[in-house]
């Protein structure tokens, strides 16, 4: 048979082997397509039982909770200013409904906050996403969290996923890094606080959130772009290496260091149980052994990117000390002292956590045990290394207090199994020493050296040596090609760097002299103070169809290192191109995600409006002119036409809403829409649920 056949025929076995596994699970109902998976796996039991990580006399209520099926979590976007109207929502119009109902037997609890989440922001219910999807009882809850999660005001998150960004501290003037950030949820919690004062529109600090897997950063840009942020930008590297980025500061380059990072490292998932229910019949010893080295390369790359004095929190979804303990005691024994674990507990008060141990065993997929790196045999030298020990030293054990890491299980307070811990960064790491000479006052971060490297690079090993297992020995990625065009920022050359995914379009920034801008700025009418060197788009080619804006830290990595990563998208869009705009004066219209952007710097195109005008614009489909108040409607007779900005505020109940709309025409007899620029999400789903308590319409 040839080998076309061949690939023909078995291409043809896996789409009748897919169709008829779809098949079975549809017949069978939702969630039967697991009923073959039985929730028992004797080597976890065996091995954790031995571990003693689940205090005594609790290690059946454990696997009891482990088996259940995981609750629905929901976090409220905090910093928006209608987010204690959806909480009111929620508490007082949802849960109340929810509350006395019973589903196939089973009685439905009354929501409750996550007691250690701030300001009750985070629910969690003994709802299971099963029961929520699918029960005609549940079907107005259920579609309330999807309207709300698409506009960005819900998360529906894993609770414990929540905790290392609150672990972080983010301050708004943070520069930030998540090395392993997709799908995106923690992203999300990070943008939220770098956000926290919403008056605000360009914080000083901001987020590189990065991934390895190219198709994952594209689920991570949808995540973010709900928030409208013009501070995250997405990035594509093996975490391990991520390269070192440079920026100016007072006329000189400096190397980057990052106040807070969040390194949620891969792991062997098996806190996760509940609910990748394929966990319990994948789940070996191996996995843990497996990850082990890449977590720790991970880790290590993190804290040489972090700042003197920054924060750093390690966290992983697995319970196994192989991943949790071992991993920080073999980086806090690199660091020679230069980190120190964080004592965490009073910063989230009311979560029930196990301490960290100190003490622990290794054991192979085949259930042979190892108390210490002398009893492996040579044989098993490449699966088993040194770091998966606890260490020998008692002192220099004390001295790490691992008891102040972070273990939760499920049993204790109804979530999934994780692990978390906070480091500090004290000095620098011991194997960064090749700096450069150094004018008198300057400090070794001040100046890049000039070999290319960072002032933070890792020691190069002697000769004839190799380096112990964990040594940073990954150099920073050398100065390439300077940037061939003024303001733009294309992807690196393919002889440089080797390119996975899609081939990204240049991010162009626009100059102050730029001939798109008289238009804009005169129909718009920007203050002197709008940041024009801030706008960007995706095309140095042709006309400019989106303009973008992020702010003048994220600028100045974008210039400063545009050749040394890979960007997959930042900014939030402020201005479209509309070519029926021209005959009015200007060819952009307003894009409603950049709104809150925008707004502090817009002085024409304003429209105020009522709450009688709000229910008009949230319940019409065709929102005319004529069905606005009096008021509203003289506004935009005198504005004329094309993109309206429509401003209400609500000083009684502190509720701001923004609204762009397209009129393109104003006559009375033939009012037209002529766009809605996301809107429909935006308004119609989301705000008129949200604010139905106050408006009484919904």
């Amino acid at each position: 048979m040839g080998r076309k056949n061949r690939n023909r025929q078995r291409a043809q076995q896996n789409r009748d082997g897919r169709a008829e596994g779809k098949r079975s699970r549809d017949d069978a109902g939702w969630g039967a397509g697991y009923s073959e998976i039985i929730k028992e796996n004797k080597l976890f039991e065996h091995y954790y039982t031995e571990l003693k990580i689940v205090p005594e006399g609790e290690f059946e209520e454990f696997m009891e909770a482990m088996r259940e099926p995981l609750p629905a979590t929901i976090r409220i976007t905090g910093y928006k200013s209608h987010a204690k109207e959806i909480l009111h929502t929620l508490k007082e119009k949802y849960f109340k409904e929810v509350q006395d109902l019973e589903v196939d037997g089973q009685k439905i609890e009354a929501p409750q906050p996550l007691s250690w989440y701030p300001d009750e922001l985070a629910w969690h219910t003994n709802l299971s996403r099963k029961i929520l999807r699918k029960s005609p009882l549940l079907e107005k809850f259920h579609q309330f969290l999807v309207s709300e999660t698409e506009s960005g005001n819900i998360s529906r998150q894993e609770a414990v996923s929540m905790i290392p960004p609150l672990l972080l501290k983010i301050e708004p003037q943070h520069k930030i890094l998540d090395m392993c950030a997709a799908p995106g949820s923690k992203t999300a919690q990070l943008i939220e606080m770098l956000h926290s004062d919403m008056d605000v529109p360009f914080p000083e600090g901001f987020v590189i959130a990065n991934d390895v897997d190219n198709k994952r950063c594209y689920l991570l840009v949808h995540q973010a772009k709900r928030l409208n942020s013009p501070c995250i930008m997405v990035v594509n590297h093996d975490a391990s290496s991520i390269p070192r980025l440079h920026f100016d500061q007072d006329g000189k380059k400096d190397v980057l260091f990052y106040d807070r990072i969040l390194c949620d490292v891969p792991c062997s998932g098996d806190g996760t149980m509940r609910k990748n229910i394929d966990v319990w019949k994948k789940w070996t010893t191996s996995n843990s052994l497996q990850l082990h080295g890449l977590q720790i390369r991970i880790a290590v790359r993190g804290v040489e990117q972090l700042a003197v004095g920054g924060r750093m929190v390690y966290s992983t979804c697995s319970l196994n000390p192989i991943e949790d303990e071992a991993v920080i005691a073999a980086l806090l024994e690199k660091s020679e002292g230069a980190l120190e674990l964080a004592d965490a507990s009073p910063d989230l008060p009311g979560l029930k956590y196990m301490p960290g141990i100190a003490s622990w065993k290794v054991m192979t997929k085949e259930g042979q045990w190892y108390s210490d790196w002398s009893e492996v045999p040579t044989s098993r030298h490449t699966q088993i290394r040194p770091t998966m020990f606890p260490p020998t030293d008692p002192e220099k054990l004390a001295n790490m207090k691992l008891e102040r890491c972070m273990r939760i299980l499920p049993h204790h307070q109804n979530t999934g199994g994780f692990f978390v811990a906070v480091l500090v960064k004290k000095a620098p790491m011991p194997w960064n020493r090749r700096y450069p000479k150094l004018q008198m006052g300057e400090s070794p971060a001040d100046v890049p050296p000039a070999d290319g490297s960072s002032a933070d690079a890792p020691v190069e090993a002697v000769e004839g040596e190799t380096p112990a297992e964990g040594n940073p020995s990954v150099p920073d990625t050398p100065d390439l090609l300077e940037v061939k065009k003024d303001n733009v920022c294309g992807p690196p050359p393919p002889k440089k760097m080797k390119l996975f995914g899609f081939k990204e379009d240049p991010f162009v920034f626009l100059t102050e002299d730029d001939p798109i801008f008289p238009s804009i700025q005169a129909f718009y009418d920007l203050s002197p103070g709008f940041p024009k060197l801030n706008v960007l788009t995706r095309t140095h080619e042709g006309k400019k169809r989106q303009l973008y804006m992020v702010s003048k830290e994220l600028r100045n990595v974008l210039l400063n290192n545009s050749e040394r990563m890979k960007v997959i998208n930042t900014g939030v869009k402020v201005w479209s191109r509309n070519t029926d705009g021209e005959q009015f004066g200007c060819a952009f219209r307003l894009a409603q995600e950049g709104i809150y952007t925008l707004c502090p710097y817009i002085r024409a195109r304003i429209i105020n409006i009522c709450v009688e005008d709000v229910k008009v614009l949230l319940t019409q489909e065709n929102p005319f002119l004529r069905k606005l108040g009096d008021d509203a409607h003289n506004q935009a007779k005198k504005l004329g036409h094309f993109s309206y900005l429509y401003f209400f505020k609500n000083v009684s109940t502190f509720i701001t809403l923004l609204f762009v709309l397209d009129h393109l025409c104003i006559k009375l007899q033939k009012t037209s829409m002529g766009g809605m620029v996301n809107l429909t999400t935006f308004s119609l789903l989301t705000v008129v649920i949200s604010l139905s308590l106050f408006f009484s319409f919904y």
